[in-house]
């Protein structure tokens, strides 16, 4: 299998100082250029600067923001050469669906992708810019209607990684049952709930590792043996067996491929042993 050099570094949403403290320590030099891309936010140009206020604050004097949206293309020659010389790529909050709709198609994603897979580079986001980070993505579904066929909703994201749901703000907006839905429905898929304040490196496009104070939900489908989410009709509700459920914090992993809970110092210990779903 394919060895993903680049990290995935998404955070549910809320006070992002944490995830911007880990990014600095992850790029260890300061000289390091980041990008900073604020399509989904409703102020794209003012929360694009906030942001690269913040890294400069801490520090990262090389942060720049790019500015895309109706009136600035993505594909422009400029853009073209930053990306391809950036360190950190940095997808703030908003809405997923608009950041998507702009990148996708584009070359300057096609160079973001090829770059995550093959070069020791960043893909971060908060919020939206987490949840755009697999190839599809949960962008409707509110409390108990969101596990009714039809309220729970998902389209392309801008794959990174596959066979993966993000959700944000996931404790705090009561989005257990959409998450659920979406991996009842696609049991090929890990669903991962990231609380706020709370957030997830990947490593190896693989290594699911915690960071922040909350707590990471993983609804993972692979054992389940009946779900009815693709022959009930719309409005009817879901049903759905054996859909498995685990809470990490820090300290603790998941690895995608294996379907495998366990602690980070243990696996990282020599000879160490795995837990695994039982």
């Amino acid at each position: 299998m394919e060895q993903v050099k680049g990290k995935l570094i998404a955070l549910g949403g809320g006070d992002d100082e944490g995830m911007i403290k880990l990014i600095k320590s992850e790029i260890c030099d300061l000289h390091s250029r980041v990008e900073v891309i604020a399509t989904a936010a409703t102020e794209p140009k003012s929360s694009g600067n906030a942001y690269k206020e913040a890294f400069e604050e801490l520090g990262c004097s090389n942060a720049h923001f790019m500015h895309i949206d109706e009136e600035h293309e993505a594909d422009t020659p400029n853009n073209l050469e930053r990306i391809q010389s950036a360190d950190v790529i940095f997808f703030t909050g908003g809405d997923q669906v608009r950041l998507a709709a702009f990148l996708n198609g584009t070359e300057l994603l096609r160079i973001m992708r090829y770059r995550y897979h093959a070069e020791d580079i960043i893909i971060a986001g908060t919020s939206a810019g987490a949840a755009v980070m697999s190839d599809r993505m949960i962008y409707d579904g509110y409390g108990h209607y969101s596990l009714i066929k039809g309220e729970m909703k998902t389209t392309d994201g801008c794959s990174f990684i596959r066979n993966v749901y993000i959700d944000t703000h996931f404790v705090e907006r009561g989005r257990f049952g959409r998450l659920a839905h979406a991996v009842a429905h696609d049991p090929d898929y890990v669903g991962i709930g990231l609380s706020e304040e709370t957030g997830i490196i990947i490593k190896e496009g693989d290594q699911v590792e915690v960071f922040g104070p909350g707590v990471v939900t993983i609804i993972d489908g692979s054992h389940v043996r009946f779900s009815n989410t693709r022959q009930v009709e719309e409005n009817e509700p879901i049903a759905v067996e054996n859909l498995k459920m685990h809470l990490l914090v820090s300290g603790y992993r998941y690895c995608l491929r294996e379907h495998l809970f366990q602690p980070v110092q243990e696996a990282d210990a020599p000879n160490s042993i795995a837990v695994p779903n039982k």
